[in-house]
């Protein structure tokens, strides 16, 4: 008998055949490509792969739809719940997700996101806040932090002029429409865990038919901020978190 044999009680890690063979395209250090992996395991994990359809709009994620193994669609920029919600009603046994960018869901998309929230569309949307419009070149968004400095805004976001960051997750919690509201973050193997915990939970709200389940992820973009994934994750924690405290914010009762 072979020694080296790997035997399943033994194992301790696999890729899940959720996710493809290319190559991810997102920087070193991105939380894009961890919450790519944890929504693939937990689709393989319900043994939806078959009958899940996810929806990637433009923006960092552009090109989520060559790392699933699953149907995806794309939308146009800010589109993805109304394409979801279209699908959802036609599919309405399927699991439909949506996974898009703070500049994608929080401004030009700004009103299909509330709206499918308000009307309870019975989708998952997973949200990945970093403060910044990262595949443009890092222009401000409507997430990015008082004093700040973006490509738009060098000498950091004045309030006065620019306006108030934009917490839209509180915003849509409010919603009647939405079930689950929850704020999580991947830069730890332990918030990692948990992330993972929302995002199955979410999926598993479909088949309550209650309403919106959304997840906020709060990422770093490294380039954007112009850091090593290492100091980028230490200024995400020590600055965006006191602005996007992780958490639930609304968990079902019913």
């Amino acid at each position: 008998m072979n020694e080296n044999i790997i035997k399943p009680e033994n194992l301790i890690y696999r890729r899940t055949p959720v996710l493809t063979d290319n190559i991810m395209h997102y920087c070193p250090g991105c939380g894009h490509g961890t919450v790519h992996r944890i929504v693939a395991e937990v689709i393989e994990e319900m043994g939806i792969q078959e009958t899940t359809i996810g929806v990637a709009p433009v923006g960092c994620s552009v090109l989520a739809y060559n790392y699933f193994e699953v149907d995806m669609q794309e939308a146009a920029h800010g589109r993805a719940p109304a394409l979801a919600t279209a699908i959802k009603r036609l599919k309405p046994d399927f699991h439909v997700f949506t996974y898009q960018g703070d500049g994608d869901l929080a401004a030009i998309g700004t009103a299909e996101t509330i709206h499918a929230c308000n009307r309870g569309e019975n989708i998952t949307m997973i949200f990945i806040n970093n403060g910044i419009y990262g595949m443009t070149g890092g222009q401000m968004a409507p997430t990015t932090l008082e004093g700040m400095k973006t490509a738009t805004s060098p000498y950091g976001r004045d309030i006065p002029t620019m306006g108030n960051p934009l917490r839209i997750t509180e915003l849509l919690a409010q919603l009647p429409g939405t079930y689950y509201v929850t704020r999580q973050a991947v830069y730890t193997p332990a918030l990692v865990r948990k992330c993972k915990k929302a995002i199955r939970q979410a999926f598993e709200n479909q088949n309550k038919q209650k309403g919106t389940s959304f997840i906020e992820v709060v990422s770093n973009c490294n380039s954007g901020w112009k850091m090593t994934p290492v100091a980028a994750n230490k200024w995400l924690e020590e600055n965006m978190l006191s602005l996007y405290p992780l958490g639930d914010i609304k968990v079902p009762t019913v």
